[in-house]
């Protein structure tokens, strides 16, 4: 038996990994979630899990007397705390390089102290982007060429944890994910926005023509990646996350979208686009599965994401008590920005 810390854990992916944990890997017999709860972590995405394996301490990855700690008393810990919303980044960087860069410092120097196994979460972005005719996609050897305060400081980060591997020695992994969907993400989100809109009697907002291209990947695949790394992937090692789904632009997930919620395929209103908007972002996820055996389960022939679309669209529809009462406010922050 482990005992696995997970910082972020109340956040969209983090707080799916503790749910992920508690349901298939009873290995862990106790999970502690640490989480500053800003406006991407929330209490209620912990809600019904057993309090006597999960425990929920508030506060700071950079708190380095706490974070001491909670590392100290785990096997395991898995790093997803980030400031991660790009909008965010650009109105304000000093939060992204104080918990991107700052955190993960903190993080790391009390892995180093008592020897824990660390997994590091990273982003897609940290590689900047492709052209839309680019027939190449990132690998664990992409140079990184960040576009934003926060993919700058997302690869800052990862270049951290490196630097402790090769110079402390610390047990540790890396992955980099795209672009996640799926129960739990914050309504400001380009998926769950236009869910919630169709819910709420509101138009869906495509940003700009909509050609930009994500590989989008449910977040239960992206999480059990993680565990499949956990359990066998190779210290000092980076793994590419990915779905193949980088020939689907968003325009195409809008659409998908609408017709799954009984709309017609164009019934979405155009919006101003995001500045310095990446264009296409693929990724090569041959390593993590041919040498870890992991393959997404979410997929299916036509755009590889009509099954877990549906899956999403069934939680916000029946989950309007989680997302309705910050639904206002979100809308009204987009339209002060043509969005």
């Amino acid at each position: 038996m482990s005992t696995l810390l997970v910082t972020g854990g109340a956040g969209f992916i983090g707080a799916n990994f503790v749910r992920q944990t508690v349901a298939q890997h009873p290995e862990y017999d106790r999970v502690t979630v640490l989480d500053k709860l800003t406006y991407a972590g929330n209490r209620a995405n912990l809600a019904g899990l057993p309090e006597d394996r999960v425990r929920l301490v508030v506060g700071d990855i950079c708190d380095a007397d706490l974070v001491d700690a909670l590392v100290a008393d785990h096997d395991v810990v898995v790093h997803f705390a980030a400031e991660s919303h790009n909008d965010n980044s650009l109105n304000d960087p000093s939060p992204f390089v104080e918990t991107n860069i700052l955190g993960t410092y903190q993080l790391l120097e009390a892995v180093r102290r008592h020897d824990k196994r660390l997994h590091h979460i990273s982003t897609d972005e940290v590689f900047g982007d492709l052209e839309l005719d680019d027939p190449n996609r990132f690998t664990e050897t992409t140079a990184y060429a960040p576009s934003s305060p926060y993919s700058a400081t997302k690869a800052g980060s990862d270049h951290l944890v490196r630097a402790w591997v090769r110079s402390f020695g610390i047990r540790a992994t890396i992955s980099n994910c795209s672009n996640n969907y799926g129960p739990y993400q914050h309504i400001e989100k380009f998926i769950p926005r236009q869910i919630t809109n169709i819910l709420s009697g509101l138009a869906p907002k495509l940003y700009g023509t909509g050609e930009q291209v994500r590989d989008w990947i449910h977040v239960d695949d992206h999480n059990a990646a993680v565990h499949r790394i956990l359990d066998a992937g190779s210290l000092g090692e980076t793994y590419i996350i990915g779905a193949d789904n980088d020939h689907v632009n968003n325009k195409t997930v809008i659409s998908l979208i609408c017709e799954l919620m009984g709309l017609g395929a164009d019934a979405y209103e155009h919006v101003a686009d995001r500045p310095g908007h990446d264009l296409r972002y693929a990724m090569d996820s041959t390593k993590l599965r041919d040498e870890l055996g992991w393959a997404p389960q979410y997929t299916d022939t036509e755009t590889g994401m009509r099954a877990g679309l549906e899956q999403t669209i069934a939680w916000y529809s029946a989950n309007r008590d989680w997302w309705q009462p910050a639904k206002a406010d979100v809308e009204a922050t987009y339209a002060k920005s043509g969005q």
